[in-house]
């Protein structure tokens, strides 16, 4: 990692960072080491697999893709490493029945029928305006939608974070939207500041090009993302500014959110343990 940022230097993947450094409400900040986030883990080479479970002892991935991602992507180099624990928690509401994506989206194929796309309106929300334009809010409607459609998986991703040992990573596609909603609540419970949960949030941006480069390299995202540019997947830090305060406004905050769907104090006190110094 490099002493001067969070990001981790991988081969095999492009946007993974450490959410160690941040500073707290009460002056404190987050311990480095204890919860990654990343894009996508297909690619991770010997190396990159070296770093994370040698140098970060790595123990717990969250995966949140869909069902149908993780079957189209196929098993990813983590899943043959004994020490690692891969948690599947898909944020989207998966159908049951089938674990292709219009399973995913709530639409019903044709008996027997598979599907070889996943609709990247949900893996990549658009965005194309730096404003609080309709477009923006869908972005947030869909963020708004992980805890609607599955509060389940955002719970235990959590929970996943609180393990006493080694680290813990959480990752989806892009490492932007379902999980920056998951690094966002695990923040807010850690006491971090507004302004650094949507300022991590918007770090993605500084690696845009290379995650849609690897997401136009797989057939799983390519032949919808071809025609957009890499600039209208900014990730705004409005956006998840805006978000938060919908929650405030809804819910009461992330952890009264959370309460709601089970997440205890003893949950809490885990968290930031790990969490902070």
């Amino acid at each position: 990692m490099n002493a001067r940022s969070r990001w981790i230097d991988l081969d095999g993947a492009v946007n993974v960072r450490d959410l160690g450094g941040l500073p707290t409400t009460d002056g404190g900040t987050t311990r480095r080491g204890r919860i990654l986030r990343a894009d996508n883990l297909q690619d991770l080479t010997a190396a990159d697999i070296r770093t994370l479970v040698g140098h970060y002892e790595l123990r717990d991935v969250i995966d949140l893709r869909s069902d149908a991602e993780v079957r189209l992507e196929g098993p990813g180099p983590l899943t043959r490493t004994p020490s690692v624990t891969i948690h599947n928690l898909s944020l989207f509401a998966e159908g049951g029945r089938h674990t292709d994506v219009a399973a995913d989206t709530g639409t019903e194929p044709a008996s027997g029928a598979q599907t070889n796309s996943v609709d990247i309106a949900k893996v990549l929300p658009w965005q194309t305006r730096p404003d609080n334009s309709p477009a923006q809010d869908r972005s947030i409607g869909h963020y708004l939608g992980y805890l609607e459609d599955r509060p389940d998986s955002v719970v235990a991703a959590l929970r996943v974070m609180t393990r006493p040992a080694g680290a813990a990573l959480v990752h989806c596609a892009a490492g932007k939207d379902r999980t920056g909603v998951v690094c966002a609540f695990a923040l807010e419970v850690a006491g971090v500041t507004r302004e650094a949960i949507v300022a991590d949030y918007a770090q993605t941006g500084e690696r845009i090009e290379a995650i849609l480069a690897r997401l136009r390299a797989s057939s799983t995202y390519a032949e919808d993302l071809d025609s957009r540019p890499a600039d209208s997947h900014i990730p705004h830090a409005f956006i998840m500014d805006k978000f938060l305060s919908r929650v405030d406004e809804r819910f009461g905050g992330s952890l009264e959110w959370l309460a709601a769907h089970g997440w205890a104090d003893e949950d809490t006190e885990a968290l930031r343990a790990r969490l902070l110094e």
